[in-house]
């Protein structure tokens, strides 16, 4: 494979050290060993056969010699026990020493005193040299001797299936060497042809590593077998579509750090403005009211006078009240050590009540007095402050409601009202819901904005406690208010 970008090198052990196991053979060995055992079991099946047919045509030769053996001696031992002056007993020695050995048997004359007179000569064939003990057990075809008399004398003929053995033996040795080299062999060859065939797999396996290690740009080759080239086009498929995970979760993280940033810098500028509204301008005012009020005190002489400053001093109070409401809804309540989110929202759902006298407020409020973070407690002010700004500026409703719910580890935040639903985009309130859904980003919540069928609009934000978990159902919906 040529190296290029996004491909892999031609190293075939390149990044396969650190995922190599010791302790675990590699997928070639275990093939190869599993090919030569079952060559190997063929082999052992195929010698127990062969043994076993030898064992058979050993116990026939040895059973047919013996057989013929037998009814030679069995001619003399009854020539020679009837006193056939053709079968004495020396001319009987005679005979069987002019004989020699009887192929395939041992045989042994003793006199009435059990002396031996005569015993075959060994075979001279592989002279010195048995098969193993166990082996010489194993194949004995297990004929039993005979015995015969022949006048004074007694013949002994004990069957001897040591040469067939040991030449059986040989064979069967030669036959075990010739096998193991040829298992050898083939293991050998196994291993290299399957080292040759999985040589591919090296590069998936770098190919892999790398992208383990972040590099989703590593791309395989589509040519080649039909099998590596599917292998191939799944995998960058597969690191294709990682990489466009992680872009879309590097951005969503993106806009979610920004849309943090401009959530912190429009509080602290809030905070600004509000302590610039209670330093400057509420003293200010303030100061306007006394100096009106003192000039009403001492004025008793001059009505115009003294009607124009108590002008002057009712608009400075009208003014202070302003301002009061206006710090209410820049600086977030619910700061105290025992107050509540619930608290919180129900001190300026009243103030909020209170200055909108024309649109019926329920609410029902059900945080908890557990404590609650304070982004939450902050990003959960700020979309009920923002409904509420819009119910009022766009909505024209005449009910609403607010309802605040904590289930398990997720808040639920619904605002309702009656008005007008949903109107196309005028660019009216474009910036609040985008802050509103932009809070709700950066908490990892969900925000769902609609007009149920009843008419109305529904803002529902659910917001997780422990992060990061998200929601999995939304409440039973209700409908709008009617």
């Amino acid at each position: 494979m040529n190296a290029a970008a996004g491909t892999l090198p031609s190293d075939p052990k390149a990044g396969d050290a650190p995922r190599r196991s010791a302790k675990s053979p590699s997928l070639r060995l275990r093939v190869s060993l599993v090919l030569t055992a079952l060559a190997a079991a063929f082999v052992i099946a195929g010698a127990g056969l062969w043994v076993r047919d030898a064992r058979t045509a050993i116990a026939e030769e040895i059973t047919a010699a013996h057989r013929v053996a037998a009814q030679w001696l069995a001619v003399s031992a009854r020539g020679t026990a009837s006193g056939d002056p053709a079968w004495t007993e020396a001319r009987l020695l005679a005979h069987l020493n002019a004989v020699g050995r009887i192929r395939a048997h041992q045989l042994e004359a003793r006199d009435e005193a059990g002396h031996l007179r005569y015993v075959s000569p060994p075979s001279a064939y592989k002279a010195g040299r048995d098969a193993p003990a166990w082996f010489t057990r194993w194949m004995d075809p297990g004929i039993p001797a005979m015995t015969l008399h022949a006048g004074s004398l007694t013949l002994h003929l004990q069957p001897d299936p040591s040469r067939a053995l040991v030449d059986l033996w040989d064979d069967l040795s030669a036959a075990m060497t010739r096998a193991l080299l040829a298992l050898a062999g083939l293991f050998i060859g196994s291993w290299f042809a399957i080292h040759h065939a999985l040589r591919p797999l090296e590069n998936v396996m770098a190919a892999l590593d790398r992208t383990g290690q972040g590099n989703f740009d590593t791309r395989l080759p589509t040519d080649g077998p039909a099998e590596l080239a599917r292998l191939g086009n799944a995998f960058n498929g597969m690191a294709r579509r990682l990489s466009e995970a992680v872009s879309e979760n590097v951005r969503l993280s993106h806009e979610q750090a920004v849309a943090r940033a401009i959530t912190e810098r429009l509080e602290a500028d809030r905070l600004a403005i509000a302590r610039d509204l209670h330093d400057e301008l509420g003293q200010s005012i303030t100061a306007v009211a006394a100096l009106a009020g003192a000039i009403v005190q001492r004025s008793t002489d001059t009505p115009q006078i003294r009607q124009s400053a108590e002008v002057i001093r009712d608009v400075a109070s009208r003014m202070q009240g302003d301002v009061r409401a206006l710090l209410s809804r820049l600086r977030p309540p619910g700061r105290g050590p025992r107050e509540t989110l619930d608290d919180a929202l129900r001190s300026y759902l009243a103030s909020w009540s209170d200055r909108h006298g024309d649109i019926e407020l329920s609410t029902e409020l059900f945080a908890g007095p557990q404590p609650l973070p304070d982004d939450i407690t902050l990003a959960t002010l700020r979309i009920v402050q923002e409904s509420c700004t819009n119910i009022v500026r766009h909505a024209l409703a005449s009910r609403a409601r607010v309802r605040l719910l904590r289930e398990g580890d997720t808040l639920t935040i619904e605002v309702c009202d009656n008005g007008r639903g949903i109107v196309p985009a005028t660019g009216q309130a474009g910036f609040g819901l985008a802050g509103m859904r932009e809070r709700v980003v950066s908490l990892a919540g969900s925000l769902d904005i609609s007009s149920p069928p009843g008419g109305g609009t529904r803002i529902r934000a659910r917001l997780p406690l422990t992060r990061p978990a998200l929601a999995d159902s939304d409440p039973t919906p209700e409908g709008p208010l009617s």
